[in-house]
């Protein structure tokens, strides 16, 4: 079976009943994805259930939005905070520091299941009770099933802050999908010729649609993958600021890479653990290198850097700072909702992620030598 965009897309706007996606820039990343899944990602039969399943359900999702979007025009003209936007290579501690200022209800965090389920925004109040927390934790106890080893390398519920790769989902560019399917052409189209402009514009839409039944809060945005699309992230956001953690690459890369393997293994019978390493080489070299243009072009005032080691160790000095560097004051309620948080997710609450770079075809010399642009500057 070969499956066509068009077929999706008939098919999510038969399961809605809705036919207006709000513009058309998801059709080549669509299209585009479809023929690298097809023909280089070697699928089983469960891999091309899980790429028509997901790519409809992308579909399924726009259409709602859109539609939510058009009746509701206020929302458009709605006022978004400047946001704070964690970004750095994966494997970071970023997470972790994410769902630690989740913590904080002063922030906005886009929750595990608002990223599957933006639509109808939540009510003030209603967050705690809404039935598709349910629904979020029960899908995710089938990945722990189908993906045991998940659980260890990132710890998660219904309601922790999640990633907007769900929404840059939505218009089929996204490092989402590399990280299920070994899509080579699909990566080299996403990291040196799409279009991202109209990807963060949709972004904004939702998050302005999220924020609509609640009074606006400073959204905390996170995401590895901003490093390769710095320049289009920036003009979407230009008053953003930004925090960058840091941890050693030769545990960056490989892991990272293992997390792909996991992820790839339900969809192929022949996972190829060289291409996950690769590809992560690739696109960490190329977001880093962008990124750090970006702060040497009179940018650099505008992050602040927590390093991986530093945030393990002590949060609470790295916080103090991150808090300062945003004028914002971090109360004993913040703190400790923070420290409860800690409490009930001490790292390897499932165990050690254990992983090495062999598996990958990674050797931990040349990936010191072919990063040492960024660990000698930020002394990693």
């Amino acid at each position: 079976m070969t499956l066509l965009a068009a077929a999706l897309i008939d098919k999510a706007r038969a399961a809605t009943g809705l036919s207006n996606f709000g513009g058309d820039s998801f059709r080549e990343g669509l299209e585009r994805l479809l023929h690298s899944a097809q023909t280089e990602a070697r699928l089983n039969d469960a891999g091309l259930a899980m790429l028509a399943g997901q790519c409809t359900m992308l579909l399924m999702r726009r259409l709602e939005v859109a539609d939510c979007l058009a009746r509701n025009p206020a929302i458009d003209e709605a006022e978004l905070l400047p946001p704070l936007i964690a970004l750095g290579l994966p494997r970071t501690g970023s997470t972790a520091l994410h769902c630690l200022l989740g913590e904080d209800r002063s922030w906005r965090v886009i929750r595990n299941w608002e990223g599957m389920w933006p639509c109808p925004p939540p009510e003030t109040g209603a967050e705690a009770s809404d039935p598709r927390i349910a629904a979020m934790q029960a899908m995710m106890d089938q990945r722990n099933i189908r993906t045991p080893r998940m659980k260890q390398m990132v710890p998660s519920s219904a309601t922790s802050p999640v990633e907007d790769q769900m929404l840059m989902g939505h218009d089929f560019k996204s490092h989402l999908f590399a990280a299920s399917f070994r899509v080579p052409s699909y990566v080299a189209w996403l990291n040196h010729e799409a279009d991202l402009a109209p990807t963060f514009d949709w972004v904004k839409r939702v998050l302005k649609l999220l924020q609509s039944r609640n009074a606006p809060r400073q959204w905390v945005l996170k995401n590895p993958n901003y490093l390769v699309f710095i320049d289009a992230l920036d003009r979407a956001f230009p008053g953003a600021s930004y925090c960058m953690t840091h941890r050693d690459v030769t545990r960056v890369v490989p892991s990272a890479a293992d997390l792909y393997a996991e992820m790839h293994a339900p969809n192929t019978d022949q996972v190829d653990r060289a291409w996950c390493g690769a590809v992560n080489v690739e696109w960490c070299e190329l977001g880093l290198r962008r990124l750090m243009a970006f702060r040497a072009a009179g940018n650099e005032q505008r992050f602040f850097d927590a390093h991986f080691g530093a945030v393990q160790r002590d949060p609470w000095p790295v916080l103090a700072g991150l808090y300062g560097f945003m004028g914002r004051d971090l109360s004993a309620e913040t703190r400790a909702a923070m420290q409860q948080w800690r409490e009930d997710q001490p790292r390897d609450k499932h165990g050690a992620h254990e992983y090495h770079a062999a598996d990958f075809e990674l050797d931990e010399g040349a990936l010191r030598a072919r990063f040492a642009f960024y660990t000698d500057r930020f002394m990693v």
